[in-house]
């Protein structure tokens, strides 16, 4: 069954998924915050560490504000060129280390995974 993006039960199933396949996409060190903002449930407030999405902001070198229509494209349809457009827009907002977010971004990692974690959140996403 498809859940809302963002939503407790999208964010509960993600985590789920990011269990069984020992990671969410995301470098293992990664500590970022987001606020995703304009959504169906309004702002959210999330963050990203040990690899995948979490509810709530952490303590963190960085912080994301980002439009509920660029995390759609980012995370659910895996659009990195939507994300560099909408930062060089400054529709995504930066604060705190850059270089936290630049090192996320570079790290590599395993594409046939990615691409599997890229497949399954798909899956789960109801459309909008």
């Amino acid at each position: 069954m498809p859940f809302q993006f963002l939503s407790d039960e999208w964010l509960a199933e993600v985590h789920k998924l990011a269990a069984e396949s020992e990671g969410g996409g995301f470098p293992a060190d990664a500590k970022i915050n987001m606020v995703v903002t304009g959504g169906p449930q309004g702002d959210r407030e999330l963050h990203v560490s040990d690899g995948a999405f979490g509810a709530g902001l952490i303590e963190a070198p960085t912080k994301l504000t980002v439009p509920y229509a660029v995390a759609r494209q980012m995370f659910v349809e895996g659009n990195q060129q939507a994300a560099m457009q909408a930062f060089m827009g400054g529709q995504i907002k930066v604060e705190g280390d850059m270089t936290k977010l630049m090192a996320m971004q570079n790290s590599g990692g395993d594409p046939a995974a990615a691409a599997a974690m890229q497949a399954k959140l798909q899956e789960i996403t109801a459309p909008d």
